[in-house]
């Protein structure tokens, strides 16, 4: 993570696992960050960090050059920005963090154009730890010429930038997020089938491991997702099984909207619903694993 020597004022709307993480960094590469979560709670232990904690998101835009958006969908962040709108000055710099959807990217950028905001699609790809560690991969549409103005936000919060386009409206960023996170859904659920299995056929997942090892179908994520479940290390969690499933239906969605059948997706969808429904829902991804078996 690189020390920027331009100080920005940053404006952090959503201080999750992965928001609280993103401001930390953004503080300690010399940014004045204001921070808003709709749980004051969960944004105040930024204040330690030299954070100021804002009471609204109006507030917390309040003079920023940059806002970063880290919400739960894309409703969340529309309806946020809604209330940060009459602190909102024309020329801002918004970099939109949260997983969207296709769909409400347009309907972000289209708030953008109103508010006369220079808009940036911009997830992220990574979890708890390299989102504390600043080693996250940022996915980044938007126009050249506020770049400059945006980078360092990137460089603080990632280990690198990958510019997918000059034009958030478009969503490129997002697609390839969605495409990205279907591989990460697709994996964590085979994880969880195949440990499910290897538990009702009275194998020891090591022998597994053992017999794959070192060949091509040897993963370190297999690995990671595993250990969670094994070495029941569920809580606190890299990325929620509720938001596993918020991200699996946005997949399925922009499919269906393009022509493609994922199943798979569809699939995995159906079981973080199910391990949230017995109350695995704040726990690790990895806890769709008791999807596979009954209360």
């Amino acid at each position: 993570m690189d020390v920027m020597t331009d100080q920005l004022t940053v404006s952090v709307l959503g201080t999750g696992i992965m928001g609280a993480a993103m401001a930390r960094n953004l503080t300690r590469a010399g940014h004045t960050v204001s921070a808003w979560n709709r749980t004051r709670e969960k944004a105040e232990p930024l204040a330690a960090d030299g954070a100021r904690i804002a009471d609204t998101p109006a507030d917390a835009v309040r003079d920023a050059d940059v806002v970063l958006t880290m919400l739960y969908d894309g409703p969340a962040a529309l309806e946020v920005m809604r209330q940060a709108a009459p602190e909102l000055r024309p020329g801002t710099v918004w970099a939109q963090s949260t997983t969207a959807g296709v769909e409400a990217v347009g309907e972000l950028a289209a708030f953008a154009r109103e508010h006369r905001l220079a808009f940036y699609d911009a997830p992220v790809l990574g979890t708890r730890e390299p989102a504390e560690a600043g080693q996250l991969l940022v996915l980044a549409a938007g126009p050249e010429q506020e770049r400059r103005t945006v980078q360092p936000v990137f460089d603080a919060v990632g280990a690198r930038t990958v510019w997918t386009g000059d034009d958030g409206a478009a969503g490129s960023a997002t697609r390839l997020k969605l495409v990205a996170n279907s591989w990460v859904i697709a994996a964590t659920s085979a994880t969880g089938e195949a440990l499910s299995l290897a538990k009702a056929l009275g194998v020891d997942p090591q022998s597994f491991f053992d017999a794959i090892a070192g060949g091509p179908l040897d993963m370190g994520y297999l690995r990671a997702k595993a250990a969670l479940v094994l070495e029941d290390r569920l809580t606190p969690a890299s990325f929620a099984v509720a938001t596993a499933e918020k991200d699996a239906r946005l997949i399925v969605e922009a499919g269906r909207q393009h022509g493609v059948r994922l199943d798979v997706a569809a699939a995995g969808a159906e079981r973080f619903r199910r391990a949230a429904a017995q109350g695995h829902g704040d726990e690790d991804m990895a806890a769709a694993y008791f999807a596979s078996f009954d209360d």
